[in-house]
């Protein structure tokens, strides 16, 4: 399964490593996700979904609802 958010879009960036001596060698910077669940009382069921940790603090303000419909009008939710 690919490490992406499923209500951001976020994903992994590719960065360097740079030592001391100023060797660069590629790397990866990972988003930050977890996997958690959510219950929406509307439909009166549970999902689980894959967030990053920013979405997270987006859901608490806003409620589930509202970011569930704002990812699916920008294309990153079904």
């Amino acid at each position: 399964m690919s490490r992406v958010c499923e209500l951001t879009g976020k994903r992994a960036m590719v960065g360097n490593n740079v030592s001391h001596a100023l060797n660069r060698t590629k790397r990866k910077f990972n988003a930050n996700l977890v996997k958690k669940r959510f219950y929406i009382p509307e439909e009166d069921k549970w999902i689980t979904l894959k967030v990053s940790t920013s979405a997270l603090k987006t859901i608490n303000k806003i409620g589930i609802s509202a970011a569930i419909k704002e990812a699916k009008s920008k294309g990153f939710l079904k």
